[in-house]
């Protein structure tokens, strides 16, 4: 069968699943299906893979230097020495692979929260590309292997918001059916059923909390997408399925908005670090931003006739090789030289995804832009954090950061601290009365107390907090549909945004809590927040997490880090209470202490927080944040008008207003005026 043929079908297929017809498409699975009979087809044909090499040469020798000569992860080995055995024939270097997958095969099925998936891919990836290395009864034993753990794993991995449903399991679902589609019999079978889940569940999934291409789960991203994207184009090299369409919200802006969660500048090895969204790392290098890199190459590959994706290829040739030597089969892959580069200099300075609530934004195209991320969205899964509201500001180094350490999933400081409302850039409100539920299963497995630090509240329905599908999202909407992006507005001298956080926190204390940002390009952000409690002594609470402890007297501080300083002032309130945490006490939430079990890398050295001095039903906050050059000594200074029903800044050449009792206001800068209003409804 040709590979146009191939493609036909393919496309049959999708339009099939696209329609939801079930019995249909299973009957395209089971008996239109033309995938090729010969081994490697996984990546394609050993002819194609040949010609790769030859295109890719520079790549492929460094591949080979792996696959033959340096030590890796198994994931990279196999696949390295799977790759050079096919395209070379080398069946003696095949036997070292097929060594490596028979640890897999050989050890007790891995069942629930494991890599089973990811070891099904890695030994499914070698049953393809070195075939002829296989002795008959060790191909038997991977067949064995394989479908015993699917039998194991029915109900593990189960929600599709979750990273684990596509990185732990179903990608390596899917390469193991194709790797035996005609040596095992469950294989159509098997990959009817992920089509099935992925059609039916995760797709939509994608759709509701990725639209825009940011993802709710935040950082987690990073880990799982190149996985499932290695398996989508799998399914298109073999039989020219389209498994993008799905979710075309998604995955055509996930490479845009995956270049605008990496913070300006080229760091260790050549690579990028992506921003702190929810659990995960970022501080220091890992493989994690290879991924970030190879799924926005696969994407933009698959969308290049798109002008944004072009620009993205752009983008992703200021990096062009993998920071880890171990990962230059991602190179080999993934990195098309031939396809167009479009012009990042002039491209669009914000991005808005609708789905997890994410707005990011830049002051410019050059690696010493000023940076910008604020958060307003809902609840769907397990590794988001209590932190609607949070913003993050970058220049040079991270200046206002996410605080804490993931040291670990559901111990004291994660549930006490690092996840909590307190270590971010945020608002509290306390009433002393108020205790939270279980967060993370922490108490029942680790022991100790939820504290009370006077922040965002979930009630979690089991330990991960998360919802099981979109179904189940909209059936318990009340819990999970918890804020609003109110605005998202670029006139490209300044951006605005707005949002309704109240819903985050519990009714019992909390009448609203709507936080406004303007971003004056190239570095300055005007922050206006209205609060109101239900008792005029529920403390309210200004959060900013500094990366290092910040100089001057308060209200105008500033906070140095590496080449970039931010200088902070506080407007509004009018006599405010400042209070600088660090050291030790920084970890303190609840009244006692929540320290880290390590350190994850850099991060917040210092909590500034910012308090009214006198109780009242309801707040304003004001504040002027600009991100500048470590050897600026100082800023214009914010001055302040209070009106019947509003307040003035004067900031400079700009004055801003905002209303008192509603979301708006005005924008006065270079003798133009940018009104403030509400243009998104909410979902």
């Amino acid at each position: 069968m040709n590979g146009s043929s191939r493609l036909f079908n393919g496309i049959l297929l999708a339009a099939l699943l696209l329609a939801g017809g079930l019995e249909a498409a299973d009957q395209v699975a089971q008996a239109k299906r033309n995938i090729p009979a010969g081994h490697p087809r996984l990546l394609g044909s050993r002819e194609r893979l040949q010609e790769l090499a030859r295109e890719r040469p520079e790549a492929y020798a460094r591949m080979v230097e792996v696959a033959r000569n340096r030590k890796a992860d198994d994931h990279s080995k196999m696949t390295s020495i799977g790759l050079v055995c096919a395209i070379e024939g080398d069946t003696v270097l095949g036997k070292e692979a097929v060594k490596l997958a028979m640890r897999y095969i050989d050890a007790p099925i891995r069942v629930g929260h494991e890599t089973f998936g990811h070891d099904m891919a890695n030994c499914a990836l070698v049953y393809d590309l070195c075939y002829p290395s296989w002795r008959p009864e060790e191909r038997q034993k991977f067949i064995e292997y394989m479908n015993k753990t699917v039998d194991a794993n029915v109900r593990s991995e189960a929600s599709p918001f979750h990273n684990a449903w596509y990185g732990y399991k179903h990608w390596g679902y899917g390469l193991a059916c194709y790797a035996t589609w005609y040596e095992n019999p469950r294989a159509p079978e098997i990959l009817a059923e992920t089509e099935r889940d992925y059609r039916e569940r995760a797709a939509p999934a994608l759709e509701l909390s990725g639209n825009g291409g940011g993802f709710a789960e935040g950082y987690y991203i990073n880990y799982w997408l190149y996985e499932w994207l290695f398996f989508c184009e799998v399914s298109r090299l073999c039989e020219g399925v389209d498994r993008y369409a799905l979710a075309p919200d998604f995955y055509r802006e996930r490479a845009v908005a995956c270049m605008f969660e990496a913070y300006p500048g080229i760091r260790e090895y050549g690579t990028r670090r992506p921003i702190p969204i929810g659990d995960g790392g970022g501080r220091v290098y890992g493989g994690d931003r290879d991924k970030s890199l190879s799924a926005r190459r696969i994407l933009v590959n698959f969308y290049r006739d798109d002008p944004a994706n072009q620009v993205v290829n752009f983008f992703n040739e200021t990096t062009p090789a993998s920071g880890g030597s171990a990962n230059a089969y991602k190179d080999f892959l993934w990195r098309d030289t031939t396809m167009a580069r479009g012009d990042l200099k002039d491209f669009k300075l914000s991005h808005f995804s609708p789905g997890p609530g994410y707005v990011y934004a830049r002051s410019s195209w050059d690696e010493d832009a000023t940076y910008f991320f604020f958060k307003c969205g809902d609840r769907f899964t397990a590794h988001q954090h209590l932190d609607v509201g949070n913003f993050l500001i970058y220049k040079y180094e991270e200046l206002a950061g996410d605080g804490g350490h993931y040291d670990s999933f559901g111990p004291d400081h994660d549930v006490n601290y690092h996840l909590r409302t307190i270590a971010h850039n945020t608002i509290l409100v306390y009433d002393p009365k108020e205790t939270w539920p279980d967060i993370r299963a922490s108490v029942r497995q680790f022991g100790g107390e939820i504290v009370n630090e006077g922040g965002q509240r979930h009630n979690w329905p089991h330990h991960n907090g998360a919802v099981q599908d979109p179904q189940a999202w909209y059936a318990g909407k009340p819990l999970y549909d918890i804020a609003d992006m109110l605005a998202y507005r670029d006139s490209g001298a300044c951006l605005y945004v707005a949002g309704d956080c109240s819903r985050a926190y519990s009714a019992d204390k909390l009448e609203y809590f709507t936080r406004q940002i303007v971003f004056i390009r190239p570095g300055t952000f005007v922050i206006f927040d209205r609060v109101k409690s239900k008792d005029p002594d529920f403390k309210k609470t200004w959060l900013l997490q500094a990366m290092k402890p910040p100089t001057g007297r308060a209200p105008n501080l500033a906070v140095a880090n590496g080449r970039g300083r931010l200088f902070v002032q506080t407007v509004l309130p009018s006599e405010p209470l400042v209070r600088l945490v660090q050291g030790d006490s920084l970890y303190v939430s609840g009244g006692t202490l929540h320290l880290p079990s390590r350190d994850t890398g850099p991060a917040p050295e210092c909590r500034v927080e910012v308090s009214p001095s006198r109780p009242a039903l309801t707040d304003y906050f004001l504040h002027v944040l600009t991100a500048a050059d470590s050897s600026a000594a100082e800023v214009p200074e914010a001055t302040v008008q209070e009106q019947e029903n509003g307040f003035t800044l004067s900031l400079g050449p700009a004055r801003l207003y905002f209303e008192k009792n509603a979301i708006g206001g005005k924008v006065e800068l270079d003798g133009k005026s940018f009104e403030l209003v509400n243009n998104i409804a909410a979902r």
